[in-house]
């Protein structure tokens, strides 16, 4: 990104800046498509392009602590052990039942990843899931992919409350928060049934051919041992209350409240606190929990602030209109539907260069939202196609630190695995594209 932000710098003395005429329409920005006019070069110095990197923070300030706050929110209540105690007692409850365990399993990763955003934190569960996989009979494989398909394949993806992607995707769109979620519940719902099939799918393949199995650095000999009677314990259960209790009043206060990214937050930090208290985590506890939880936000937060410098950088050098009205240009007289799939197309190729999905919708908004406006799609179907184009990718790109360091964690080949998944990616591509061509023939909106 700062070789990216270094190029643009380069360009503001080659291409020529440009301007739209912007007006005030129902509390957002709105471009002229008819009034663009080249204007004088303003180009950016050496000093002014490291100026922009703190200009760059100021700017994406509110998303970067949102991003934080709710890190250590989530920090709070997995350091309660409710989430991994919840976990543990699926297991337990459908371990005997071998194949039940997977649409279970898959359901409850995959809620993890659409409604809190869950994504790094996939690297614990891996480690738990995979030896569980290979104890019933499965293989290492089959135990990541529940994970992975689960939280990144069906839920990060989807989206339907995700506040590190459709959340930064529809404050930058200035967007209502989370509004267009039933096209998000029905695309989860497909991804989901997707994921499910694929991994049972895998499942009875290496049961039939054993020798297609891949255990990766897994000894399949070891004796993995579970607790047969483990049972939630009333602190547990009722943290989970509290946590399910976060997401009803989210969903409340957002639908009838109007509630934005500082009354989520709260909601959160709410919640984490009141499941700490009763798992009797001390003061100490609590603190250390938090800052571990956003620790783990901060690359994610930082990527955010250096999104919001390339942005800074084009707008200084006057050159973000000119590249939108030479897209808007290149996409004219083109369908809209066919505009919307280009647009996801564009995003899962960023992703590569961007893997964090709140870097890469602070990135890429400010210029889908605009060119939106200005080739007859929706904004909400942008945001859509950002985050879809963005997610997909997810599970594929040797750029991706989580999948790099899970593949690493299971000693499975990032070959081995790309080969398997290309199928999963293509037709999730497919389910996207369709939904995409809905989306703009239901004009998805508000706006």
């Amino acid at each position: 990104m700062f070789l990216i932000i270094t190029v643009i710098t380069l360009l503001t003395y080659v291409i020529p800046a440009g301007q739209y005429e912007r007006h005030e329409e129902n509390g957002r920005t709105i471009i002229d498509p008819s009034k663009f006019e080249f204007v004088e070069k303003t180009p950016v110095g050496l000093l002014d392009m490291f100026n922009s990197f703190h200009q760059g923070m100021v700017n994406g300030a509110p998303i970067i602590l949102f991003v934080l706050l709710f890190g250590g929110a989530l920090g709070i209540m997995q350091a309660t052990g409710s989430i991994d105690a919840l976990i543990r007692f699926t297991v337990q409850k459908f371990g005997a039942r071998k194949k039940l365990i997977i649409p279970v399993m898959v359901l409850l990763f995959s809620l993890l990843g659409t409604l809190i955003g869950s994504a790094e934190d996939s690297l614990v569960y891996i480690a738990i899931i995979a030896p569980m996989a290979i104890a019933l009979g499965f293989d290492a494989l089959t135990g990541m992919a529940i994970v992975f398909l689960g939280m990144l394949g069906a839920g990060f993806t989807s989206g339907i409350t995700n506040p590190f992607t459709i959340g930064v995707a529809q404050t930058v769109a200035e967007l209502p928060m989370y509004s267009g979620i039933g096209l998000r519940i029905a695309i989860y719902v497909v991804f989901y049934i997707l994921s499910v099939v694929y991994i049972w799918r895998h499942v009875n393949k290496i049961e039939k051919n054993p020798e297609l199995a891949e255990y990766g650095k897994f000894n399949i000999n070891e004796s993995i041992k579970f607790e047969n009677n483990y049972k939630l314990s009333k602190r547990h259960a009722i943290s989970l209350l509290v946590f399910l209790g976060c997401f009803i009043a989210l969903i409340y206060g957002v639908i009838s409240l109007e509630w934005y990214i500082s009354e989520i937050v709260g909601v959160f930090l709410l919640g984490a606190i009141v499941m700490a208290l009763i798992g009797k985590l001390s003061g100490n506890e609590i603190t250390d929990a938090f800052l571990k939880g956003c620790s783990e936000m901060i690359p994610g937060a930082m990527i955010i602030g250096v999104a919001n410098t390339i942005l800074v950088v084009l707008k200084s050098g006057q050159l973000l209109d000119t590249i939108l009205h030479t897209a808007s240009g290149l996409l004219d007289g083109l369908p809209p539907s066919v505009t919307a799939v280009g647009m996801a197309v564009v995003n899962f190729f960023i992703h590569f260069l961007v893997p964090s999905g709140s870097g890469h919708a602070s990135l890429v908004m400010p210029i889908m939202a605009p060119l939106a406006d200005l080739v007859g799609v929706t904004r909400q179907t942008a945001a859509f196609a950002t985050v879809m184009g963005g997610g997909v990718s997810n599970l594929i790109i040797p750029t991706g630190g989580v999948l790099l360091a899970a593949l690493g964690m299971m000693g499975i080949p990032y070959s081995k695995w790309a080969k398997w998944i290309l199928p999963y990616v293509l037709i999730q591509v497919v389910v996207v594209i369709i939904f995409l061509i809905i989306a703009q023939a239901i004009n998805y909106g508000p706006f």
